[in-house]
């Protein structure tokens, strides 16, 4: 789960007003009617693209007022920007049509509201890590409280770096604590506070303002474990247009990531993403997506999604982890390619843009 309290929700009223139905192309000035989609966002880098895709003029974020990949694709869409418990929250309910979450947030709406996951669009690669102040090994962590929240990647990271260090987690106390409230306590001195399991922009805050503070692992352990995502839910893409909704998400994602990939493009993009992520700079913003590694293009996502160990051991591992921890009720069936399941991983949507 990724918990942002630094964004405030954004007016929900776009959302429940004409998703799903059609209008006028007010865009293209002609007659035909045109499907409206909507998307969850909350603030995270890779997310964050969206409401730089906005910025820039490839969608627009408001029902009846297309931008160029929506005229490109014939679909509106509906860009909702909220925090990520609210995004959950209206996805779960079917207020929205796709929603950004992790694959393991994925798990608990899967089991009521079929859905798709068509994008990875990144995976910690160092963004979530265990800070401690005083501890300097595995070892010594042992009796020593680590707060971070509870059923989230936080907890995951947590134990899955143990299980490769050779140690068990069930030997370690994990508290439950708001992640910024943690790393306020570490950064202010909180002598009770001597590890704490967060994610970014905490991680970088944490580590610049706490004398003596340091990773003592991170998610750099588990390449390819937590992956953000787009979801979709079976229905809205079974709609009229639902294929172009999910292209036009696709090719908006990419293209914020080709003016990343160009230099002369790069500082001003990077600063355009930190203006939505924390209000980081640009030289912050350089170790956040080295951290969190993006999967640029379609060739990358298609290689995640196919990928045998991700689907074969990550994937069942991280169900089996939100069962053991009751973060779902029920185990959802979950296949790759296979429309019958609940939580289908689905790669033809990207390839669709790879071979445009």
């Amino acid at each position: 789960m990724r918990v942002f309290k630094l964004v405030s929700c954004v007016t929900l009223l776009a959302i429940a007003v004409g998703c799903n139905t059609t209008k006028k192309d007010v865009g293209g000035g002609g007659s035909e009617e045109t499907p409206v989609f909507s998307l969850a966002w909350s603030e995270y880098p890779s997310w964050s693209v969206f409401g730089v895709a906005h910025e820039k003029g490839l969608l627009n974020k408001d029902e009846g007022a297309l931008g160029e990949l929506e005229k490109k694709w014939g679909v509106d869409i509906v860009l909702v920007q909220a925090d990520y418990d609210s995004c959950l929250s209206q996805y779960g309910n079917s207020t929205v049509d796709a929603v950004c979450m992790t694959n393991m947030d994925s798990l608990a709406p899967a089991s009521g509201r079929d859905s798709v996951a068509i994008l990875p669009t990144s995976t910690s690669v160092g963004a979530d890590a265990c800070i401690t102040v005083g501890v300097d090994s595995i070892d010594a962590l042992k009796g020593v409280p680590t707060y971070g929240l509870e059923k989230s990647v936080s907890q995951y990271a947590f134990e899955r770096c143990l299980e490769l260090e050779g140690a068990k987690p069930a030997d370690f106390e994990f508290k439950n604590m708001d992640p910024g409230v943690a790393a306020q306590a570490m950064q202010s001195g909180d002598a009770s506070v001597k590890s704490i399991m967060v994610w970014n922009p905490f991680v970088l805050q944490t580590l610049r303002d706490r004398e003596g503070s340091k990773r003592l692992f991170d998610s750099r352990k588990i390449p390819e474990e937590i992956i953000d995502m787009v979801v979709v839910s079976k229905s809205s893409l079974a709609k009229p247009g639902g294929d172009k909704f999910a292209a036009a998400v696709i090719d908006a994602f990419y293209a914020v990531n080709k003016m990343l990939a160009d230099e002369s493009q790069r500082d001003a993009t990077l600063k355009a993403l930190g203006e939505k992520f924390s209000s980081l700079g640009v030289e912050d913003m350089e170790v956040v997506v080295e951290e969190t590694k993006m999967y640029a293009t379609p060739e990358a996502g298609v290689g995640l999604f196919e990928n045998k160990e991700f689907q074969e051991k990550t994937m069942p591992h991280v169900v089996e982890f939100c069962v053991s921890h009751d973060i779902v009720a029920e185990k959802p069936t979950v296949g790759f390619g296979e429309a019958d399941k609940q939580l289908n991983f689905d790669a033809s949507y990207m390839k669709k843009i790879e071979s445009k």
